[in-house]
């Protein structure tokens, strides 16, 4: 049989949370869905899933963001209404 070892990282409490809900509707333990994770990764050499960039955070528009936060900082924004209907 393979020898166990502990793995220690550090997650933020929101995403443990959800992890466990979710782990626990699936009748799994974190750590048995981690191993599957572990296993999956080993097998495949890959992130068994997509990974991409948030484009939300790109040069482009986070430039456009500052920029906004500048103008209306210095007076020239805009007010909206906000219908939240």
């Amino acid at each position: 049989m393979a020898r166990v070892v502990n793995i220690n990282f550090k997650l933020d409490e929101d995403i443990k949370k959800s992890m466990e809900q979710a782990c626990n509707e699936l009748g799994l333990s974190m750590s048995a869905a981690f191993s599957i994770f572990a296993r999956k990764v080993g097998r495949e050499k890959r992130i068994p899933f997509e990974v991409s960039v948030d484009p939300f955070y790109s040069e482009e528009n986070m430039a456009r963001l500052k920029k906004a936060i500048q103008d209306l900082d210095a007076g020239k924004g805009t007010v909206h209404e906000v219908d939240y209907e």
